[in-house]
C-alpha cells in the first residue's frame, strides 16, 4: 500500500511563479510542523514568503479538522 501524499501549491507574491510540492504526512510535519502558516521560498526570485496552510494544502487542512473532530 502506498503512502498518502499531500500537494502544497502557492504562488509567489513578488513574481507570481507557482510553487508546488508533494510530501508525505511525515515529510510535511518534519518540514512545516503543525502551524497555521507555512514558510515557502520561490525558486525563481528566492523570496521567502508565508502561505496560509488552509489555502496552500486544503487536503491536509481538511484531514487535520477530521482528526480534531475524532478526538
Amino acid at each position: 500500500m502506498s503512502k498518502k501524499r499531500y500537494q502544497i501549491q502557492s504562488a509567489c507574491p513578488q513574481c507570481g511563479c507557482s510553487f508546488a510540492q508533494v510530501l508525505s504526512k511525515e515529510e510535511l510535519m518534519k518540514r512545516y510542523g503543525d502551524t497555521p502558516n507555512i514558510e515557502l521560498e520561490c525558486g525563481e526570485c528566492m523570496l521567502k514568503f508565508q502561505a496560509d496552510r488552509e489555502s496552500a494544502c486544503p487536503e491536509w487542512d481538511a484531514e487535520c479538522r477530521m482528526n480534531e473532530e475524532k478526538a
